[in-house]
């Protein structure tokens, strides 16, 4: 058969266009070669965008085209751009036709845009990467361990052009890169600071918020404090409390923030009652407090409160709503109410006792045994809700109540905020794979336990199984059949400041309205505390006296910061972070049932509860097989208690609402109780003066007496009505439904 007489010249050409490629190979191998895809061109891609959540690194991916989120599979990625269709994304004949370069410069239709140009350091890099084969690495590469930022903090006096921020790698080999061309950057706040993509930072306007870069899996923050003018700010004579008024007071000094004055007397009482009784004062609570010529009234005060049951049972309500107690016949793994009850009660005496908190979530961590004996054990009942136990969702909802972390974003990628990575992640769930739960000896009846056959997690990416490895550590723990033991000693000891930290964070929210981290539950780097310097005072302040939540709680309600008016001045009307005058908070919805039982004189039955229950103490019971979780009344979803669907500290709404003023107008909650021959009734029986009445009354509701001008016009309403009941439960009325009442200030 005759041979075409093409194929020698075809022939030829294929030989010289080997030869020029062999040739230009050989020319740059000195070059290309030390392009690395790892340490270079990943890093190219997550400047550019091309892995963000928003582009190629979405669940989905896009147009086609699928990357690792922020390039947290560096092997998926090769293969992605290299073998998933070969010879579409790059084009080692022709480099510069390779469709990755292509659409980066928009010389082709792309979703994305142009992201950088043909003369940029980016495109050089990704083309002689192409140019010398696409090469993989060649083993290991050093892995990044951290970064560093050339200043951690930045003053400025006033709106102006700041300075560049440099961005440092730190490599597991000891080696120190400048990163900052590849870094991404962004601002807490704009209208304090921004910073733009090649890290400058220019100050917008007063106040302080923190810029952040990012590179490979971590993120670096920098404080930045912008002035407001000088002129007019002179620093008040202040003598601090403690030293959580020297840390507060030092920080608004800094900022020319001046602190609202201390609250009064009255306001005080009203306020330290509703934080550590879970009610308002009584009248008699009233006139002995204000009536003590002591000058250390208000600690003898805050002392007495502290120990009183009252103090524990709201705190029992507290952790009963972060750690989901709830039961009956549909709660969590059909629980009963007796499991309920056990996991409650124990709660109840842990705090009456002021048991050391980290010894309290210990026993928790490596509790066994039955559910209705055994209070503690139901933390693996009631934490997650459902037929079988979750050892991921669990884990999650572990790290979020326990150490304030929200490490669920580890399940399926490296987490794009905060540090944590995918071994964090299933190194963290291989503690909770054995436990188990069997049905016990009745019917109510859970047995927990943990089974040490049960295999470790297994990694998404490559199903290598992963052992038991606390958070940030290297290697597993080393452990005999259950490695809980481990894992709470770990979570608990002095030295885990993730755990000391994050309890200090919610009691100070829960007394000051507002975490110096918030969300409390939402602890990550790039959400930084107001305060770092008051965050690791009371941290180490709740270690040295043993975890004792009374202790804490002493000095944050000692402190002058905790008794600050909540009246701003000039200088603080805009602050809403750090603490210059107190905030207002609308009552929690257990604490205003109480209230209003407090004022009217008359009890509210719960469904399920014995008499006298107060609203603290009422805990969600599933009833029925369609209603779901129950209260026993309606004022509780009104009101926006929790209803402990998830651990979320969201789940318990804040924010007054419409709702809200209208059950209290016209809702039976009030009605009720001012038509019953309850409080006024009692005062009309006595004989009491119409004026001392309506004192009565103020003191009920709001812990104050009326002001000339309210006492005046309440007295002309009364008029000749003065022993007419229904008159007063007018006045009543409202001033269970003004502001004043329903918020504590």
């Amino acid at each position: 058969m005759r041979q075409p007489a093409f194929l020698p010249l075809l022939t030829l050409l294929l030989l010289q266009y080997s030869a020029t490629l062999a040739d230009e190979a050989k020319v740059t191998a000195s070059d290309e070669s030390a392009v690395s895809f790892r340490r270079d061109v990943m890093p190219v891609l997550f400047r550019a965008g091309c892995n963000s959540g928003t582009c190629h690194g979405s669940a989905r991916g896009k147009d086609g085209f699928h990357l690792s989120l922020f390039g947290y599979d560096p092997k998926g990625d090769y293969f992605a751009i290299t073998q998933e269709l070969i010879g579409r994304r790059i084009n080692i004949a022709a480099p510069d036709r390779s469709l990755l370069l292509r659409k980066a410069i928009a010389a082709v239709p792309h979703t994305g845009g142009r992201l950088f140009s043909e003369d940029s350091d980016y495109y050089h890099t990704l083309r002689q990467w192409i140019v010398a084969g696409a090469p993989d690495d060649p083993g290991d590469v050093p892995e990044v361990t951290g970064l560093e930022l050339s200043s951690n903090r930045l003053v400025f006096d006033g709106p102006q052009a700041g300075e560049e921020l440099q961005v440092f790698a730190l490599s597991s080999d000891g080696s120190r890169r400048d990163v900052t061309s590849l870094a991404r950057f962004h601002s807490n706040n704009a209208s304090v600071v921004e910073i733009d993509s090649s890290g400058h930072v220019t100050a917008t306007g007063p106040g302080d918020s923190h810029v952040f870069a990012r590179f490979s899996r971590f993120t670096i923050g920098a404080e930045v404090i912008v002035l407001p003018p000088a002129a007019g700010f002179e620093w008040p004579s202040l003598t601090p409390a403690n030293y959580i008024d020297e840390l507060v007071f030092d920080r608004l000094q800094q900022l020319r923030i001046t602190p609202s004055k201390l609250c009064d007397d009255q306001t005080f009482l009203r306020r330290v009652t509703l934080d550590l009784a879970g009610r308002v004062p009584t009248v008699d609570e009233y006139q002995t407090f204000m009536g003590d010529p002591r000058p250390d009234r208000r600690a003898l005060r805050i002392e007495s409160l502290l120990q009183d049951d009252a103090f524990a049972d709201l705190w029992t309500s507290i952790w009963a709503e972060q750690l989901r107690v709830m039961g009956g016949n549909y709660a969590p793994v059909g629980t009963h109410i007796k499991a309920a009850d056990a996991f409650y009660e124990w709660i109840r005496s842990q705090m009456r006792n002021d048991r050391p908190l980290n010894e309290f979530v210990s026993e928790m961590v490596s509790a066994s045994g039955s559910n209705l004996i055994n209070g503690p054990a139901n933390l693996y009942t009631m934490l997650i809700h459902g037929p079988r136990f979750q050892p991921q969702a669990f884990a999650a909802d572990f790290s979020q109540v326990f150490l304030g972390i929200q490490i669920q974003c580890a399940e399926c990628h490296n987490h794009p905020f905060d540090r944590w990575t995918m071994d964090d992640y299933y190194g963290f769930v291989s503690f909770f794979t054995g436990m188990k739960r069997k049905p016990g000896v009745e019917p109510r009846e859970q047995r927990i336990y943990y089974d040490a056959t049960a295999p470790p997690a297994r990694h998404l990416l490559d199903q290598r199984p992963m052992p038991p490895r606390t958070l940030g550590a290297v290697a597993p723990v080393d452990h005999t059949g259950d490695p809980r033991p481990q894992l709470a000693a770990w979570l608990t000891s002095p030295q885990n400041q993730l755990f000391s930290r994050n309890l200090a964070n919610r009691i100070w929210a829960q007394l000051l309205g507002r975490g110096i981290v918030e969300p409390v539950d939402d602890v990550r780097v790039s959400n930084p505390p107001t305060n770092e310097l008051l965050l690791q005072a009371l941290s180490e302040r709740l270690v040295d006296s043993q975890f004792s939540l009374r202790s804490l709680a002493r000095d944050i309600c000692n402190s002058q910061v905790y008794q600050l008016s909540a009246v701003p001045n000039e200088s603080n009307a805009g602050d809403t972070r750090q603490f210059s005058h107190a905030r207002l908070r609308r009552l929690r919805a257990d604490v205003l049932m109480d209230s209003v039982v407090t004022v009217t004189g008359e009890g509210r039955t719960f469904n399920g509860f014995p008499a006298e229950t107060r609203a603290i103490d009422v805990y969600p019971r599933v009833a029925g097989d369609t209603s779901g979780p129950q209260f026993g009344d309606q004022f509780f979803e009104t009101f926006g208690r929790s209803s402990r669907n998830t651990i979320c500290a969201c789940e318990t709404k804040k924010e007054p609402t419409l709702s809200q003023a209208l059950h209290l107008a016209v809702g039976d909650t009030l009605r009720s109780r001012l038509d019953a021959n309850g409080r006024i009734q009692e005062l009309l029986n006595a004989g009491t003066a119409p004026d001392q009445i309506i004192d009565q009354l103020f003191i009920l509701a709001l812990s104050r007496r009326p002001t000339v001008e309210e006492h005046q016009s309440l007295q002309s309403l009364i008029g000749d009505t003065a022993q007419n009941a229904s008159v007063y439960e007018d006045i009543l009325w409202g001033l269970l439904n003004s502001t004043e009442f329903s918020f504590n200030h």
